[in-house]
């Protein structure tokens, strides 16, 4: 198949170019690179070779996708801080460009449209298990806009367009555009950096994980699937199994990382983001695409990745693998606009 992937530069992107290569499928990016700044290692890998589009998802139309055969959208605003930078920008790229990208691929004859949603739709949701059928309670403008975007995505199913919503966990492991502002991460990176597992809420709150590979596997498996088994359906991406309170996850790298202790931040409390997800319905569907990967086995993965590669405090701390504080600095410096796109390079000046 001809699959037209945004966001492939990115987090999973990076991980999933590879994976859909390998089921036999032209893989086609559409990605402005924002983080080419944050690659962890010395390379993208295979998603660095494929063609881009180059262009921004908010300038995407129909002549941009015409002769694929799906579209799997990965691309736009990645997380709650820096969906919380500006809620309104937030809204108009995960919201209005992906709807807008879904009627352009509608109308340029692109039959499925897999969309990168996400468990944080279920928000505060306490200790009961949720389903897909489970009730939305979103607390971050981030969880908003995927849950308004589902909304808009599913009355453009007809007969010849499927969108697919794909709700994926909370992410872990290594990728060549490695983030360290995701729980697992986080907690590991702190831990090999520091000597301490640093939790900065009171750690009661639950999180589904799933590893990127697993994300990637699913996303192909709706890809390659029968139209009747994907059409207008919605899949919690990871594992019923790997349900954690955060305080478990820190005890988990505790036991990963030699010498390591969990402490609390000053004032550290109560999360209002808080979900147990069901995701049974995906192992039913597509047993191939089972997720593979454990947290602890995740944990052990990034462990050996920071040990090879190195990872400093001011590393951690920094703006490379953080990704608002990357796009802050991108806006402080002017190549980025306030409404993230890169600004118009300025000419130098001819004495």
């Amino acid at each position: 198949m001809r699959v037209l992937m945004t966001g492939h530069l990115g987090y999973i992107g990076t991980v999933a170019v590879p994976l859909f290569q390998e089921g036999g499928h032209e893989v086609i990016g559409c990605d402005t690179d924002l983080y080419r700044a944050c690659t962890f290692g010395k390379e993208v890998g295979p998603a660095g070779s494929i063609r881009n589009l180059g262009a921004d998802i908010r300038d995407l139309t129909p002549d941009h996708l015409r002769g694929f055969d799906a579209v799997v959208h990965y691309g736009g605003i990645p997380n709650d801080p820096l969906g919380d930078l500006d809620p309104e920008v937030t809204m108009q790229i995960n919201t209005e460009a992906t709807v807008n990208l879904a009627k352009a691929a509608k109308a340029a004859g692109v039959p499925r449209f897999v969309f990168s949603s996400s468990c944080s739709n279920y928000g505060a949701a306490g200790e009961n298990f949720l389903d897909e059928q489970g009730a939305f309670n979103p607390v971050t403008a981030y969880g908003r806009s995927k849950v308004a975007a589902e909304k808009g995505l599913l009355p453009l199913a007809d007969d010849k367009f499927s969108p697919i919503l794909m709700r994926s966990a909370t992410a872990f492991g290594v990728s060549p555009r490695l983030r360290f502002d995701l729980v697992i991460n986080n907690l590991t990176a702190w831990a090999v950096a520091t000597g301490d597992i640093l939790l900065k809420s009171d750690g009661t709150p639950w999180r589904a994980v799933v590893h990127i590979e697993d994300i990637a596997r699913a996303f192909r498996a709706v890809v390659e699937a029968p139209r009747e088994k994907v059409h207008a359906e919605a899949f919690n991406v990871g594992s019923t199994g790997e349900n954690y309170q955060i305080q478990e996850l820190a005890r988990m790298v505790e036991q990963v990382v030699p010498g390591t202790k969990v402490r609390f931040a000053e004032g550290a409390g109560p999360d209002l983001r808080s979900y147990r997800v069901n995701c049974d319905k995906l192992a039913r569907v597509f047993p191939q695409a089972a997720p593979r990967w454990t947290a602890r086995m995740g944990v052990e993965q990034l462990y050996e990745a920071f040990r090879t590669h190195g990872v400093s405090k001011e590393e951690f701390e920094g703006p490379r693998f953080q990704r608002k504080a990357h796009v802050l600095g991108h806006i402080a410096d002017g190549s980025l606009t306030q409404e993230l796109r890169w600004a118009p390079r300025k000419e130098a000046k001819v004495a």
